[in-house]
């Protein structure tokens, strides 16, 4: 029997959300709503959906609140789709900094929106031929570092922990997944966000650089992420599973 996507929309403008569900439903999927982060909790306790898609530019508690207090607790695996009123290219940084895994900025054409979670839920699911996830556990280590998977945070050789954002600890987790392995810019935003670069796209070369600062990794000779000029990036490091962090 064919699952039905559950989707649940958070956004304060009742017109959008009512034209959203229409349109959702229509094409297939179970849609919940809500006006704001109260209601998007209530919703929650009924249970996890496939897919939240989120509205950015809301009254008290925004989209970014509300978005990194799910990556906080424990609907952080739930794929988030965020939209905006404001089309800079900061703003959508920030989003998926904040664990984002696409945005889209208002106005939209409902079809590009069903668009985006089709293909976030797809790469949710699953990964290209010969891309597969390394067995889960609690701790990757890798060089100097080591990687909680479980707290989503690095740990440098002293214990020290350096928190990561949402996007920061997906891009470093697709690394580890793939180490020595060539991956191309549409790969990495494929794997981490869902959709392919356009020809403009360069939010993966800025994650890139932010995640090297996080590793006290320098560009001009890395240790860690190496770019291969006109192919993409390669992760050089060995990386060991520890099955207790402790």
């Amino acid at each position: 029997m064919e699952t039905i996507d559950h989707v649940l929309i958070v956004d304060d403008d009742r017109g959008i959300r009512e034209l959203l569900a229409g349109y959702l439903e229509k094409n297939g999927m179970r849609v919940s709503l809500a006006a704001n982060g109260r209601q998007m909790r209530a919703a929650l306790e009924q249970g996890a959906p496939d897919l939240i898609v989120l509205d950015l530019m809301m009254p008290g508690e925004d989209g970014l609140v509300l978005c990194r207090e799910l990556r906080a607790g424990k609907f952080r695996s739930v794929p988030v789709v965020m939209l905006t009123a404001r089309n800079e290219e900061a703003d959508r940084i920030v989003g998926l900094e904040m664990g984002a895994d696409d945005y889209l900025p208002k106005p939209f054409a409902v079809r590009e929106l069903l668009a985006r979670i089709r293909a976030v839920l797809r790469r949710a699911r699953m990964l290209p031929p010969g891309m597969q996830v390394t067995e889960s556990a609690p701790m990757l280590a890798f060089g100097d570092w080591r990687l909680d998977t479980t707290a989503r945070h690095l740990l440098d050789a002293e214990g020290t922990m350096v928190a990561l954002s949402g996007a920061e600890y997906r891009l470093l987790r697709v690394f580890l997944d793939h180490p020595q392995r060539v991956l191309t810019r549409d790969q990495l935003l494929n794997l981490t966000q869902g959709r392919q670069a356009d020809q403009f796209d360069r939010s993966i070369d800025l994650m890139v650089s932010r995640l090297r600062q996080r590793l006290r990794d320098v560009a001009r000779e890395p240790r860690y992420i190496k770019t291969l000029r006109s192919e993409g990036y390669v992760f050089s490091a060995a990386v060991t599973a520890i099955g207790d962090p402790q």
